[in-house]
């Protein structure tokens, strides 16, 4: 197999990193999915691209079943301004289409921040294109990328439900 999902292979060999990758059928939504995988939502975590004033990124690991929370983010990064970028620019910077995003085998090792509730815990994430999920230990991925581990995400709104974060393009 050529592509992402090859990339993303290659990159987590290069590691250390065990991961399993599975095929599955194209979810509408994160519940979707995560039934799909048989897992709660919350073992689904979801790899956010934020960019920077400066115009440089960084990923942002959330559980499924949280949003993020920018204020805590941009405490812990230690900025007054972070933003999801378009479609197109999280393409750009990562060689992964939204969706599908994964920190294993991006263009470039954007800093990762991972939120303190994904510790421990065995979890589903984008395994760098459509109709694919990652399986891995979120304390080796964690170590693997040297992650910041902070509390940086909030419940969801009840309006909000699970999806892509279920936050503000804006960021604050």
């Amino acid at each position: 197999m050529t592509g992402p999902v090859s990339r993303v292979r290659d990159a987590a060999s290069a590691r250390g990193l065990a991961i399993e990758v599975r095929e599955r059928p194209a979810a509408k939504s994160l519940p979707e999915a995560a039934a799909l995988l048989g897992v709660r939502a919350a073992d689904i975590v979801k790899t956010l691209v934020v960019k920077r004033s400066d115009d440089t990124f960084l990923f942002a690991l959330i559980p499924g079943d949280r949003a993020i929370s920018w204020p805590k983010l941009r405490a812990v990064v230690g900025v007054n301004k972070l933003r999801l970028p378009p479609p197109e620019v999280a393409l750009a910077a990562t060689g992964y289409e939204r969706g599908t995003i994964v920190p294993v085998g991006s263009t470039v090792d954007w800093p990762l921040y991972a939120d303190m509730s994904i510790v421990g815990r065995r979890i589903a994430m984008g395994a760098g294109a459509h109709g694919y999920s990652m399986f891995v230990e979120s304390d080796d991925l964690i170590a693997a990328y040297a992650a910041t581990v902070a509390d940086i995400s909030q419940p969801i709104d009840d309006g909000a439900g699970a999806r892509a974060g279920a936050q503000p393009a804006s960021g604050g």
